[in-house]
């Protein structure tokens, strides 16, 4: 498997169906996510989860993907930037609160299997705003294909 990251400033504020980031899936096979970083840029706390999408509707501007090895693959999933409409929001979980201070953050890390994008492009993983009020945030998203 070959290791792969996006990563970036959140280009708008998430809510519970629009994501500030996301991953999505190639049609013919998954991505395992492996670590994803959030960290706030302002002097605000705010909410932050992880979401299973089941569209790709409204995704923002697709971005760079990065190889961790430049002989490698080039990568099959796709990051996008902050989502511009709402999306089909799946299961909600993994939330956390991050603080009300610039840097603040959190980092999940999945092991084993790691945390499963399955294959097809409706389907992906978004870092939304589950309740409250959203904030632009600096985000990494780490996953072997």
């Amino acid at each position: 498997m070959s290791s792969y990251a996006i990563a970036g400033l959140a280009t708008v504020v998430g809510t519970a169906a629009r994501a500030g980031a996301s991953l999505f899936a190639p049609a013919s096979s998954n991505g395992r996510i492996r670590e994803i970083t959030i960290c706030n840029t302002t002097s605000t706390a705010f909410a932050a989860a992880l979401a299973r999408f089941t569209n790709a509707t409204g995704v923002g501007a697709g971005l760079t993907e990065a190889e961790d090895d430049e002989d490698a693959p080039p990568p099959l999933c796709t990051g996008f930037a902050g989502h511009t409409a709402d999306g089909a929001v799946g299961q909600v979980f993994e939330s956390v609160d991050i603080g009300a201070a610039i840097g603040a953050g959190y980092i999940w890390t999945y092991g084993g299997p790691g945390l499963v994008i399955q294959p097809g492009t409706a389907n992906g993983i978004g870092i939304i705003c589950p309740n409250g009020t959203g904030q632009i945030f600096k985000y990494k998203i780490r996953w072997e294909e």
